[in-house]
């Protein structure tokens, strides 16, 4: 670990992209509320979860369960980060009409494994891993402390979670600050979808040059998304696992956990983080 001879950017205002975007994923339903001396009835906010079928050059390819803005975005970014496509260029093109999902892409021989449902609790479909074939992450990047506590901030700001409890937050932020921070009630849902909102502006973003930071544990399959998709760090305040620790080591990732006020753990490529 080097020590840090260079400041960062820092915001303090809510990301413009957490605002306006709650009432879609929110729907009102009745409960009891109980605690030691009552029991009333309230309406309670829930976050919305929904199925999307995505189809691939007319095949079925999977149904995801997820919260249901940026449909188009996490199916562009699941497709780049579950290795479905090799590059943005591949997917033509992208079309959603209510719970179904058609893309063209270039080389659709990828999406003929069965793939089983995606649920919003338990990852992706990366469960087919050959770790023959992880890739090696080429990025030179680090971060600072300071760096990784803002970026924790800024994804806590969600109004969603402060309503629900019911959704995590994945952020992709540069040496300058926040990229993109997106919402969702699966973490490895809102990392497709930042992904993809990148892929859908078209814009031609190194994710080389940036780190992610999340409100979920960093299991097996965010940590082989981050490394398919080239993302040399990935910070969470929760808590990582064997397998994704395993994967990190094999392609180059950084992985910082439990980070908490001001306290973090380091348990990947230590040479990634600049006390």
């Amino acid at each position: 670990m080097r020590r840090s001879r260079s400041s960062w950017g820092i915001w303090s205002k809510s990301p413009g992209w957490l605002k306006g975007t709650h009432e879609k994923m929110i729907k009102d339903f009745e409960c009891l509320k109980v605690d030691e001396i009552k029991v009333e009835k309230a309406i309670c906010p829930v976050a919305e979860e929904v199925p999307l079928s995505i189809f691939i050059n007319g095949r079925h390819f999977a149904t995801a369960m997820i919260s249901p803005q940026m449909r188009k975005e996490f199916v562009a970014g699941h497709l780049y980060s579950e290795r479905i496509v090799s590059a943005v260029e591949e997917i033509e093109s992208i079309e959603v009409e209510g719970d179904v999902a058609r893309a063209i892409v270039a080389n659709p021989i990828r999406a003929i494994v069965p793939r089983r449902p995606i649920v919003s609790g338990c990852g992706g479909i990366a469960s087919f891993l050959d770790e023959s074939k992880l890739p090696r992450i080429k990025s030179d990047l680090t971060i600072n402390k300071k760096q990784a506590q803002e970026a924790m901030k800024a994804i806590s700001l969600s109004e969603t979670h402060i309503a629900t409890g019911g959704v995590h937050s994945v952020g992709l932020f540069d040496q300058s600050g926040p990229v993109s921070i997106i919402e969702d009630i699966g973490r490895h849902n809102a990392l497709d979808k930042a992904i993809g909102s990148l892929i859908i502006k078209g814009e031609r973003f190194d994710l080389g040059r940036a780190f992610a930071a999340c409100t979920g544990r960093v299991s097996s399959d965010m940590a082989l998304k981050c490394s398919v998709a080239g993302i040399p760090i990935v910070v969470s305040r929760g808590a990582t696992t064997g397998l994704a620790i395993t994967i990190a080591q094999r392609t180059g990732l950084g992985i910082i956990g439990f980070l908490r006020g001001k306290r973090l753990s380091v348990y990947a490529n230590p040479e990634r983080f600049v006390i």
